[in-house]
């Protein structure tokens, strides 16, 4: 379910503080939802990064945009008073928006400012938001950054498929020490061998001490989905080996079938596709580099603190 944009915020979040009193936006944020007529599902929702919900982080925004008018001031971190050019605006009866908040020359220096900052080629996520309603500074970067791996997704399959099958099964069992799991990469390599053996294309510890084994199936296809029959097949060689644990890749993706098989059996096996093994390959590193790396800084009030 979504939430009304950050703008949709503002002339709450200034009503909420009409009566003068210097507060915490914390202690008011309940106000302002509900002025809003905020669902608990909407209340629960959590931006990418997961470090708040959605709701918090746009009324921080909706403040900061407002403090930059001069409708607000803060007089100490955290907290927030309504100044007299707020009043007179409330008492307008207006919608409050960025379009709005261009009547005052305050927030025309703080659009100028950033904008001058911008063409001095530095990434400023304030200048980009003016020219979007819906979404804040920091939305606008993540669903950048979303775009940008989802490229970067397809270029990694698309040089999966153009390698040999080999490499693809050298690759699986690279993935799996990536993610933590035991053992050395000799020790894994060695487990290639076992292609004969009813289908296992690489085998890892699953801890370092080697107390028990996961077998690995990799199959890179490009527009088959792998069924049941391949994964009951998988599971027959997990029995030669008397293994409970095993992981099948795929390049391309699972039928309904495939997963009813599995949550059927006693063995655990976990399916991989194409989409989840190139992400799990950037969250990892794995075959991807780092281009650039942008910072988002933020105050450190613990530094302005004196004794």
């Amino acid at each position: 379910m979504s939430l009304p944009d950050y703008q949709s915020f503002m002339t709450p979040l200034l009503k909420c503080l009409a009566s003068g009193k210097t507060v915490k936006l914390k202690d008011i944020e309940a106000s302002v939802y509900q002025s809003l007529s905020l669902s608990a599902e909407q209340l629960k929702l959590r931006i990418p990064s997961g470090k708040q919900t959605y709701a918090y982080h746009r009324l921080g925004w909706a403040k900061t945009y407002l403090v930059q008018a001069g409708l607000i001031e803060q007089p100490k971190r955290a907290f927030c008073k309504i100044t007299p050019k707020g009043l007179a605006v409330i008492e307008s009866g207006e919608p409050i928006n960025n379009q709005y908040l261009s009547k005052f020359d305050a927030f025309i220096d703080f659009k100028t400012r950033s904008k001058d900052e911008s063409e001095s080629a530095q990434v400023n996520a304030t200048s980009i938001v003016s020219n979007n309603s819906d979404k804040t500074p920091e939305e606008l970067i993540e669903a950048a950054v979303d775009t940008l791996n989802t490229n970067l997704s397809d270029e990694v399959l698309k040089a999966i498929l153009a390698a040999s099958p080999v490499f693809f099964e050298n690759l699986v069992v690279d993935l799996m020490l990536a993610m933590g799991y035991g053992g050395s990469r000799k020790d894994a390599g060695q487990a290639t061998q076992y292609t004969q053996d009813g289908g296992i294309d690489g085998i890892i510890k699953e801890d370092k001490l080697g107390l028990e084994m996961i077998y690995l199936q990799a199959k890179r296809y490009t527009n088959k989905t792998v069924g049941r029959p391949d994964i009951q097949a998988f599971a027959g060689a997990l029995d030669m080996h008397r293994a409970k644990k095993g992981v099948f890749i795929t390049t391309s993706s699972f039928s309904k079938d495939a997963f009813d098989y599995i949550d059927r059996i006693d063995k655990r096996i976990v399916l991989i596709d194409g989409a989840q093994l190139t992400e799990l390959m950037l969250s990892h590193n794995l075959g991807v580099s780092t281009k650039h790396v942008f910072e988002v800084k933020t105050l450190d009030s613990d530094y302005f603190l004196e004794d």
